[in-house]
């Protein structure tokens, strides 16, 4: 979300892998697969599904996009870019940003992808950042456009002490060619309080749950 217009700019795709006895959520099913094939091969089929699900939508509106996590296990294996062309992406390259964690910090090969995928036109987030050190390593050594704020930082603000974080983000604002989005917005203050800093880009609960693609596009028609 784009505040304070209010304007829904885009979504990041979520996975939730449905059983017959119940809905097995990412942080239970995301650590037994990464490091493994399985991983690669869900975030391809991310990919294709964005693109069936949303290609169109992508296509008719310039000011939305779509975040993918993507698994260091991807990077640089040449994988990535296929699965874009596959997709029929190519043309909505600026539409997508590749989001990578400090855990998912690429190696060589993986940090040349990283450089053809911006000059390719994808954009590059660093997601779950929580204003430590070693994201300035990620920041020094990738093309990072975007910083993801870890929804733990978010979650601080609750009427009590104002977090330190908060000195950090104004200084982040005011100095870096960074975009920042704040995660796990869930009420009006911490909205509040992310806005006194600087902050434009939000995504939470307190706009919306999860949505299936068809109830995304409904809802980014609803905001005119």
């Amino acid at each position: 979300m784009r505040v304070p217009e209010g304007r829904c700019v885009g979504a990041e795709a979520l996975v939730r892998w449905r059983r017959s006895d119940r809905v097995v959520m990412p942080d239970e099913l995301i650590p037994v697969i990464e490091e493994t094939p399985v991983s690669g091969l869900l975030t391809y089929w991310v990919i294709e599904t964005v693109a069936a699900e949303l290609g169109d939508w992508l296509r008719a509106h310039e000011d939305v996009q779509i975040g993918i996590n993507v698994p260091p296990e991807v990077l640089g294996r040449g994988g990535l870019a296929y699965a874009v062309e596959r997709a029929g992406l190519r043309d909505q390259a600026s539409k997508l940003v590749m989001e990578i964690t400090e855990r998912g910090f690429p190696d060589k090969l993986g940090a040349l992808a990283l450089e053809m995928a911006d000059a390719y036109g994808v954009r590059i987030a660093l997601d779950d950042a929580l204003f430590e050190g070693h994201n300035l390593i990620v920041l020094g050594r990738c093309p990072v456009h975007i910083l993801k704020m870890d929804r733990s930082l978010v979650a601080q603000i609750d009427g009590a002490a104002r977090p330190p974080w908060l000195e950090h983000l104004a200084t982040l604002n005011q100095g870096a060619a960074l975009e920042v989005v704040a995660e796990g917005v869930e009420t009006r203050e911490q909205l509040d309080t992310l806005l006194a800093a600087g902050v434009t880009r939000v995504q939470g609960f307190y706009f919306s749950r999860p949505l299936p693609a068809a109830e995304l596009v409904a809802y980014h028609a609803a905001q005119g």
